[in-house]
């Protein structure tokens, strides 16, 4: 009796042991949707409070325990969250943005970016508390889906590294935030109906001529069909203007 006792403390000791180890861990990020793997994603560890980004092969190499919990974010990509098993392999499988498919008239029926905002902070509450996110996103605004600030109070729990890294996240969460707001009234919808452009060309138009973030905070619907009508003009007039070159790679 006593032997299988022993035998047993023994098990749960080496059990405990293993768990609170760091042990080397990989892993792929890919999309949802394509398959395809995603690079510069960050990745930041809610218990350490470390943050690093994939590599260009959309890989990932790190060290972490058991129960860890590893946040995957990328701007214009719905952050996603995997706890690390006995496997020594993980997966990220991000989606993007459902607000790039908000072109309808009616409003009230969608989320504002306010509100996409404040139900990403109740879900990812303890990434947020690391960089104090809560009180550095100041909401407001008065065209429906306010703006965001930054507290002055809430600036010294970033100083620590933990808090570092996790301002990391926030940038990119609020990158997304900002442009998700330009996209709710800046839609392929208005832009159709004031200019009458459609397909590529409306596309094109909507790229090389996107709004700020600052103005489609402050300007009401009339200012915002007038900055669209006076950039058709000149859309008119040189339809490249504007278009940014593609990228080319080291073998073009």
């Amino acid at each position: 009796m006593k032997k299988a006792i022993y035998i047993l403390f023994l098990l749960g000791v080496c059990a405990t042991s293993l768990f609170g180890q760091d042990r080397p861990v990989q892993g792929i990020v890919f999309d949802m949707d394509s398959k395809q793997r995603l690079t510069r994603v960050y990745i930041f560890n809610t218990r350490t409070g470390e943050g690093f980004y994939n590599n260009t092969k959309g890989e990932l190499k790190t060290t972490a325990r058991t129960g860890d919990v590893l946040v995957a974010a990328l701007q214009g990509y719905g952050v996603d969250t995997v706890s690390v098993k006995s496997e020594n392999t993980i997966l990220f499988y991000l989606r993007r943005n459902s607000i790039q498919l908000q072109e309808v008239v009616v409003r009230d029926s969608l989320k504002t970016p306010a509100e996409q905002l404040k139900q990403s902070q109740e879900e990812y509450n303890t990434i947020y508390s690391k960089g104090a996110v809560k009180d550095v996103f100041q909401v407001g605004g008065a065209n429906g889906g306010g703006g965001a600030g930054l507290s002055i109070n809430a600036l010294y729990s970033l100083l620590s590294k933990e808090g570092k890294n996790a301002r990391m996240l926030q940038k990119i969460l609020e990158r997304d935030y900002r442009d998700a707001m330009i996209e709710y009234r800046y839609t392929k919808t208005l832009v159709n109906r004031v200019t009458g452009l459609s397909g590529d060309r409306l596309t094109d138009f909507k790229q090389q001529y996107k709004p700020g973030y600052y103005f489609i905070l402050e300007a009401n619907d009339y200012q915002l069909i007038q900055y669209i009508q006076k950039s058709y003009q000149s859309y008119i007039e040189n339809p490249a203007a504007l278009r940014l070159m593609p990228l080319k790679t080291n073998g073009q």
